[in-house]
């Protein structure tokens, strides 16, 4: 109903937004993303959650040859390593073994067929890597070590909380951490007049036509999201259902203040 209020294609900020704002961080995860297209390998990207992690590669991803790489994504990582393995067998198209020792036989296998008959790159996405077990992370330099670890088959992205970098730098995954190409961090976007640009971007992209927050209102909502995309996107989201029935087409500062008391009484119920 706040869509049609507001005359928007999507929510601003929302999963539906195709065109990612990006004043440099994006182009940097993408030419990194690129070198381990390139030359496969294993990538660590962090972030807080909301920043934008899951969406920025979501974007990037989209834009590859699906004939030439195979994207697949995990995200229920709080699981047993096993259980992470087979949900990768599954995303490859093989009925999972019970014993690792076949389920890992079975996926390189399926990895080598990709690669050296169908010239597919696999590109494994895992998603809230930090729930990963720790047992996951000690093998993991195991598995992928391709013919006396002289060939890099597959492409690896974890993903997860600034507490993820953390862990592998730790000694026991020191294996692991050795074999991390690419690290990138993507951070809050806190700074006002960068800011202003993100949301700015996010209205326009939605098909906003007028202005809907004062200075002050913008200044209310990236205080309160920490400059956050996921969190500002909700607060948006929040101030315009509760304008419609005032019928208000914009966002007045008593309403994003509304809206930020109203979600934050939410999270104090959870």
């Amino acid at each position: 109903m706040y869509l049609q209020h507001f005359g928007l294609r999507h929510a601003p900020l929302g999963k539906e937004l195709t065109e990612p704002w990006d004043d440099g961080a994006l182009a940097q995860l993408t030419q990194r993303f690129n070198w381990l297209l390139q030359s496969p390998g294993l990538g660590l990207l962090t972030g807080e959650p909301g920043v934008g992690k899951t969406a920025a590669l979501r974007s990037i991803t989209s834009a590859l040859n699906p004939h030439r790489y195979l994207v697949l994504y995990q995200a229920e990582t709080d699981f047993g390593r096993t259980d992470i393995y087979r949900g990768l067998a599954r995303a490859l198209g093989l009925e999972p073994s019970y014993r690792r020792a076949q389920l890992w036989r079975d996926i390189k296998q399926r990895v080598h067929e990709l690669v050296d008959t169908r010239q597919v790159t696999p590109l494994w996405v895992i998603d809230e890597a930090q729930n990963l077990p720790n047992e996951f992370f000690r093998d993991f330099p195991a598995f992928l070590n391709f013919a006396f670890d002289s060939r890099d088959l597959i492409s690896v992205w974890l993903v997860g909380h600034p507490a993820l970098a953390q862990t592998l730098d730790r000694a026991p995954y020191a294996a692991l951490a050795s074999r991390i190409q690419v690290r990138v961090a993507l951070k809050p976007v806190v700074e006002r007049e960068r800011f202003q640009l993100l949301i700015a971007h996010a209205l326009k992209s939605a098909g906003c036509q007028h202005t809907l927050l004062a200075d002050s209102g913008l200044e209310l909502l990236r205080q309160a999201s920490k400059g956050l995309p996921r969190q500002a996107g909700r607060i948006l989201c929040t101030a315009m259902r509760l304008a419609v029935p005032k019928g208000l087409n914009h966002l007045p500062d008593e309403i994003v203040q509304q809206a930020i008391a109203e979600l934050q009484l939410f999270l104090i119920h959870l």
